[in-house]
């Protein structure tokens, strides 16, 4: 093996100070398991902690990036998880096994790869053993690497705290990679999909199983899906937009039904009448990703059902700003960093 590898790295805050350099190729301690790393999956979430930080206690240099797929090339002393050729993909939230996430109400744990811990846009990672799940015997890399955000965020609001059945009715917002992961997932457990995106994204959500189409621009949005649903309403809302749109998402949802509020694309400081909320016994779900064992519920689906995720654009490694780019203009489905 050499022993010289390339890796992405940040100076400072900004795009302008990411740089692709040669370092040493870390060897693993005890308890940890060294990576060859296959392909990346890049989050909006990456981009906001390149561009601003996002608040976080970053050490520059600083490596970004937190989704990867690979293969274990050397174990440290004391792994029993993992052997030397095993296929594995990075935990989002690695801390977090099972049960509650950790924290109190004061200081709730968001430490995350690519975020609070450094990130995985390198040719070799290591990682401690308990930070990897095994990936899916069924997905190349590039499709496994999709899983540990945009994948398990879908799974955890809709399997996890939302327990969708047969017969429900799914409102899924937007075409990015947890949209169209809540897609798949949806019509997995038998649920029928609204999608609700850009009228020129339509055409491939229908082709990937949606059930009803809206143009998300419409002026009557919600009056569209009331009248799909026969008034009734959706029984579970993947709110990835946020900000005002909230509002819209509780006019749509079901008496009894569930918005699981996941994305800040119009602010973080989120707005609705409360009255709808109280008289329709609505359960707002936070969703922050989801835990390690979920995540390995989720490798297990995919490679029971075949459920191929969708890849938007991949990308060479030398060739991250493109891929920064092509996020910027707002993707259908995944973008992947192909490693090596």
């Amino acid at each position: 093996m050499a022993e010289i590898m390339r890796r992405w790295e940040m100076d400072g805050i900004g795009r302008d100070a990411l740089r692709l350099r040669e370092v040493a190729i870390p060897q693993p301690g005890p308890g940890d398991v060294l990576i060859k790393v296959a392909a990346v999956a890049l989050n909006h979430r990456d981009k906001m902690v390149i561009e601003t930080g996002r608040g976080l206690p970053l050490e520059f240099p600083f490596t970004p990036g937190s989704d990867l797929a690979g293969t274990v090339v050397a174990v440290g002393d004391s792994v029993t998880r993992f052997a030397v050729d095993d296929q594995v993909i990075s935990v989002f939230t690695p801390d977090w096994i099972d049960g509650a996430r950790a924290g109190d109400a004061r200081t709730p744990s968001y430490w995350t790869l690519g975020g609070f811990y450094p990130g995985v846009l390198a040719e070799y990672v290591v990682l401690p053993q308990d930070w990897v799940v095994r990936a899916p015997r069924t997905l190349s890399p590039a499709e496994a690497s999709t899983l540990p955000v945009a994948g398990l965020t879908a799974w955890f609001a809709l399997v996890e705290r939302g327990h969708v059945r047969a017969g429900e009715v799914v409102l899924v917002e937007g075409t990015g990679g947890v949209a169209l992961f809540g897609l798949q997932i949806a019509k997995m457990h038998g649920a029928e999909v609204i999608v609700s995106g850009s009228a020129d994204k339509l055409d491939r959500v229908t082709q990937l199983g949606a059930d009803h189409v809206v143009d998300r621009r419409s002026a009557d949005w919600a009056e569209t899906i009331l009248a799909i649903t026969g008034d009734c309403g959706v029984d579970h809302v993947l709110e990835l937009v946020g900000g005002a749109h909230l509002g819209k998402a509780v006019q749509v949802v079901a008496v009894g039904g569930h918005i699981h509020l996941i994305g800040a694309l119009d602010g973080f400081e989120v707005s609705t009448s409360v009255m709808p909320i109280l008289m329709k016994d609505i359960t707002i779900h936070g969703i922050g990703t989801g835990h390690r064992r979920a995540l390995s519920d989720l490798v297990s689906a995919i490679d029971s059902t075949g459920t191929k995720p969708v890849v938007g654009a991949r990308h060479l490694f030398h060739d991250l700003p493109a891929a920064l780019d092509q996020l910027d203009r707002g993707p259908f489905g995944k973008i992947v960093v192909e490693v090596g």
